[in-house]
């Protein structure tokens, strides 16, 4: 391609682009969306979305007040935990994870406790110390690829 080609190709679509400025110009807010989209992506990798389950609230009507149920999920890896206390003051965690999964820890602080990968995915964590904990997972992704799932702070 010589200079006069690459003129003419530049001229063409500068002819092009200012056509569809006109009939169908891009939002004014078009790049602060994009910018936002990007942000929320990047987040959602490095945070899993936090959601309380609904019916928790019911559980103090059946006696259960010291429970708790939380989903996290960040698009490829959802997990389920569940709370409860135990007698002695501490807390029990089940969960459930619905990828396969090589790891898994409990972290409060300097203070980890692990658990083996179950069938269905179902895993515990006995006489936990009540605080603010993440769980962090170990898992396959559909193409093999291992990478890490972990959950944003919630309290034991």
């Amino acid at each position: 391609m010589d200079a006069e080609d690459y003129a003419a190709d530049a001229a063409l679509f500068a002819r092009m682009r200012s056509l569809w400025e006109t009939v169908d110009p891009a939002p004014a807010d078009l790049i602060d969306r994009m910018v936002a989209a990007v942000a929320v992506q990047d987040l959602s990798r490095e945070y899993a979305l936090l959601t309380l389950v609904d019916g928790v609230q019911l559980a103090a009507v059946r006696g259960e007040a010291d429970t708790a149920t939380l989903q996290f999920g960040d698009g490829e890896t959802n997990v389920l935990v569940h709370v409860t206390a135990t007698e002695g003051g501490g807390r029990r965690v089940d969960g459930w994870v619905d990828a396969p999964t090589l790891a898994i820890r409990l972290l409060q602080g300097d203070r980890e406790w692990t658990a083996e990968p179950g069938e269905h995915g179902r895993f515990a964590f006995d006489d936990v110390t009540p605080g603010v904990s993440r769980i962090r997972l170990v898992v396959r992704g559909p193409g093999d690829e291992m990478h890490e799932f972990q959950t944003p702070q919630f309290e034991v």
